[in-house]
């Protein structure tokens, strides 16, 4: 059946055309229920019992129970293709939440399609507003299932739209609020899991206000966003994305691209309620109240009790702070401060943490309300209602925010999931998964089901195709950490009879197992990339092709794709081609026995020939990047020790780099610099590559103002100029230089992944490499990002056809955000592995040690570890004192004196510290630094 829909469409021309869109109504669409006498059975996902009704949800519903739908008491649902529309424009999140249930083998949800079934396609009516429509579009699909199944099974609507439910009953349709039809299911657990939004017109019985009657407004009311759009194109609102400080949570930055500089954001007041990582839009406030970021105090866990939450420009709307007096050298420049008038969009997810203990209430086992502490500093406590108080307060558990009225101290939100015990290792492990958005689920049968049988062995087949050359000839081999089972990319370097060298960059054919758009693809898309956590490793793909089938293992024929050069002994490059493979490794070396065989004189067997030769090579390629103008930077990259038994950290320490790492690094640059050349000379406009942003001189002030206070002076005119300032800034101090390197890393923008169409040739720029051009394509097993720029290379070589996916601009860009919001992810994880780690390392074991400062603070420093990699506040101030305690900042000299001239501390000096776990606050352990 064909219905035509017409509406009229102004040109930019001005005039008005007629459109008219076919629209194709169906009578074979099935209701999805096994009893159902007219609709095929095998398509069924229901269960259509008579003892639970089958519902019918709307969109709201949706939008804001998904928690609880996701719970597995919840079942026999119909999704009505109507609801997915919408739900997909407002919350993409939710929408692939809802589709994953959807799609879920395990769960009776089923989809209908009723804007596609003649018997539940609505037609518009004159003055109905779209969302007056959709409802109707519901009470009809829900009134077919009733009069399609005949009684033979329940049918409700589940509404909590006032308007909905009413007229829902008036038409004879069984309707009720989620809330109702929970209570109906006699689960207190499931309560928990409602939300009630401020927003939405719901029918809540029995809601509970927790807030005293006479409120004060503790908050300025958010600006709305037609306000906000037009302050910003005024110039008089800054939008950017707030940063809340780790060490003090009532510190925050916003990145403003309009006024080119970072604005502090001081105290709750003037956060105005925002997340850290929400889009906001900022007022500056006068100029006499702008403050020196470092005027600002470090923060303790205790200040969250200092009442901080009041109207913004309250002379109170700060934590306390110790008395500062600026040095002899007058007061800084100030830099600007500001407030949020508005969140233009929220970050707000689900947060891990603990019940701040209280007494449990008498008569336990009723509606009890508590404030839920996260582990993440930055976030402020939140409050819930919970009816399983006495199984909560000592466990890890996963709240998510519902709203944040201006009258409230604490944001507003609901109990999700319980992790586990506090304190045990797999349970704060999770913590970190669910705090960085690690998917770490095992695969689903679906992506198994596109992995080829085991054992594999290359073919006859893949010997005999004419696209790959077999090299299982040369003497290839891999150079990886201890213990590496996922090994993406191997070696050769073979003298030529000319005296040059032939050298092959080979890396693991994982497109060869990983077909455009199936689900084991979908799901490597998704997941981005893979995540090394201290004591496991959360893959991309199925062990079976990470370890196995894909894996350059020693001794095994594999596929590879394969970049070849002919190169000078001065290690210039004189040809380059490209080709699939076959190889046969001879040897997986760990970087320790690579570094053991070039160091051994002696040793002269072909193969540490061959490392010899390639580390020859890698150093002139390495020295000519460097006077290229690359900088040679720094981490604080810490290695464990693990008892293979209990998990536990043994020991700790830097992560030391060997020449044999370097050499590595430097083919695999130069094998990413060969193919972004290639694939952007044939895609210019689809290619994926990865830019560097040149910093800003505000982001690298504080590296200057920090050298400049030691008697340095970097020039940051250009990379070069970084990279040999750098190189001169060496000092008494051994570990001097590295200290500076690392705080240059952390100046750094972050490189990022980006569709070549998005941007001009200028903007490709890699600064840090200092390479015009750079991608990503030597780790296709642990990066999506790989898998992408592999299928471009074989589309340019005429190996496979371009996916159709690669015509789709906006997709393309979608799928570069989404690397880079994995990437940042999954760094954070491996940090928050490292921090979690070091506090178990450190329980039993209190130590005295040398550290750095690395940053002056009003009432401390913060310090860097160089021993055990770590960095944290020492605090010069103790909460009891309550005089004698001031100190006083010389911002020229970057120095914190003591009032009486007694003690003195400078920025890279060295102190003695004392480290201890302690736990200052109930479930929130730290690692105390304390000056010996």
């Amino acid at each position: 059946m064909l219905h035509n829909k017409a509406f009229v469409k102004k040109t930019k021309s001005g005039k008005i055309t007629k459109n008219v869109r076919e629209h194709y109504l169906r009578d074979d669409i099935y209701c999805g229920v096994p009893i159902c006498r007219v609709c095929d059975a095998s398509a069924a996902r229901l269960s259509g019992s008579a003892s639970s009704p089958i519902l019918v949800l709307d969109t709201n519903v949706v939008l804001n129970q998904i928690d609880l739908l996701e719970n597995s008491a919840i079942d026999d649902v119909v999704v009505l293709s109507i609801v997915l529309q919408e739900v997909r424009n407002r919350n993409l999140a939710v929408y692939n939440r809802i589709r994953a249930l959807c799609s879920n083998s395990a769960r009776k949800f089923f989809v209908f399609s009723n804007e596609h079934h003649k018997d539940t396609f609505v037609q518009d009516m004159a003055g109905e507003s779209k969302n007056d429509r959709n409802d109707r579009a519901i009470r009809v699909a829900a009134q077919w299932y009733r009069s399609h199944l005949g009684g033979a099974a329940q049918v409700l609507l589940i509404t909590n739209d006032r308007d909905n439910k009413r007229k829902a009953t008036e038409e004879g349709i069984p309707a009720e609020t989620i809330e109702a039809y929970v209570k109906s299911l006699d689960r207190q657990d499931l309560l928990d899991l409602l939300v009630r939004p401020a927003s939405e017109d719901v029918e809540m019985e029995e809601v509970e206000d927790l807030r005293p009657s006479k409120r004060k407004v503790l908050y300025a009311e958010h600006k709305p966003l037609s306000e906000i759009t037009s302050g910003l194109h005024r110039g008089i609102y800054h939008q950017g994305k707030l940063r809340v400080n780790r060490y003090n949570p009532f510190e925050a930055y916003v990145g403003s691209e309009s006024i080119g500089d970072e604005i502090i954001i001081y105290g709750r007041g003037n956060m105005n309620r925002a997340f850290d990582g929400d889009i906001v839009a900022v007022e500056l406030l006068p100029q006499d109240q702008w403050h020196e970021e470092n005027s600002l105090s470090l923060a303790d866990e205790e200040d969250e009790e200092e009442g901080v939450h009041l109207v913004p420009g309250s002379a109170d709307d700060a934590p306390r702070t110790t008395n500062l007096v600026q040095g002899a050298s007058g007061p800084p420049p100030s830099r600007p401060s500001g407030q949020v008038v508005g969140i233009i969009k929220r970050n707000w997810h689900s947060y891990c943490g603990s019940l701040e203990p209280m007494p449990m209430p008498a008569g336990a086992g009723g509606v009890a309300h508590a404030l839920f502490v996260s582990k993440d500093k930055r976030i402020p406590k939140i409050r819930i209602q919970t009816r399983q108080l006495g199984n909560l307060l000592n466990k890890r558990i996963v709240v998510t925010v519902d709203s944040w009225d201006r009258l409230s101290r604490y944001p507003s939100g609901h109990y999700v999931r319980t992790i586990g015990e506090i304190g045990d290792r797999d349970t704060e492990s999770e913590v970190v998964l669910i705090e960085n958005d690690i998917d770490a689920r095992p695969f689903s049968s679906q992506v198994l089901a596109c992995l080829p049988p085991l054992p594999w062995t290359v073919s006859s087949e893949d010997l005999a195709n004419p696209i790959r050359q077999d090299l299982r000839n040369l003497r290839v081999f891999s150079v990886d950490p201890p213990g590496c089972k996922d090994i993406d990319d191997a070696l050769h370097c073979t003298p030529l009879s000319n005296g040059n060298f032939e050298v092959g960059v080979h890396i693991a054919d994982v497109t060869n197992f990983v077909h455009p758009s199936t689900p084991l693809d979908d799901e490597a898309a998704q997941r981005g990339t893979s995540v090394y956590l201290v004591e496991r490793r959360i893959d991309m793909l199925p062990k079976p092709l990470t370890e196995d089938i894909c894996s350059l293992r020693a001794d095994v024929e594999r596929l590879a794709f394969s970049v070849v050069w002919e190169m000078t002994p001065e290690a210039e490059i004189i040809s380059t081609r490209y080709t699939k493979s076959i190889i046969k490794s001879c040897a997986a070396l760990s970087y320790i026995e690579a570094q053991a065989r070039m160091d051994d004189s002696r040793l002269a067997d072909p193969l540490t020939t061959d490392l010899r030769n390639m580390n020859t090579l890698a150093k002139i390629m390495r020295h000519r990047r460097i006077e290229r103008g690359a900088l040679t930077l720094a981490s604080a990259e810490v290695k464990f020790q693990i008892d293979t038994e209990t998990h536990d950290p043994l020991d700790i320490g830097m992560y030391q780099i060997r020449e044999a790492n370097q050499m590595v690094e430097e083919f695999m640059l130069a094998a990413n610099v060969s193919v972004a050349e290639k694939i952007l000379k044939h895609y210019p406009l689809c290619s994926l590559l990865r830019r560097h942003p040149t910093p800003t001189k505000e982001m690298l002030e504080p590296l200057l103002r920090t050298a400049a206070s030691v008697g340095l002076e970097l020039d940051i005119s250009s990379s070069k100029a970084l990279a040999d300032s750098l190189d001169r800034a060496v000092g008494e101090d051994p570990y001097f230089n590295k200290l500076i390197r690392i705080l240059a890393t952390r100046c750094m923008t972050q490189a990022v992944y980006f569709c070549s169409g998005d941007l001009t040739l200028p903007e490709y720029q890699h600064y840090g490499l200092a390479a015009p051009l750079y991608t990503h394509f030597t780790s296709p097993i642990r990066r999506y990002a790989d898998v992408i720029v592999h299928r471009l290379l074989a589309a340019s070589l005429g190996i496979y056809k371009l996916p159709a996916i690669f015509q789709d601009r906006p997709q393309l860009t979608s799928i570069a955000d989404n690397l880079n919001y994995r990437h940042r992810n999954a760094q954070m994880a491996g940090r928050a592995s490292v921090e979690l780690h070091t506090l178990i390392y450190f329980r039993k074991r209190p130590t005295d040690t040398e550290a750095r400062i690395v940053k002056i603070r009003s009432n401390g420093f913060i310090v860097f570890v160089p021993k055990f990699g770590i960095e944290g506040p020492v605090y010069l101030t103790e909460r009891s004192e309550k005089g004698g305690g001031e100190w006083s900042v010389d911002e020229q000299q970057q120095k914190i004196k003591k009032m009486d001239g007694s003690i003195s501390y400078g920025v890279l000096q060295k102190v003695n510290i004392h480290m201890e776990v302690v736990e200052p606050q109930p479930n929130r352990p730290k690692l105390q630094l304390t000056l010996v």
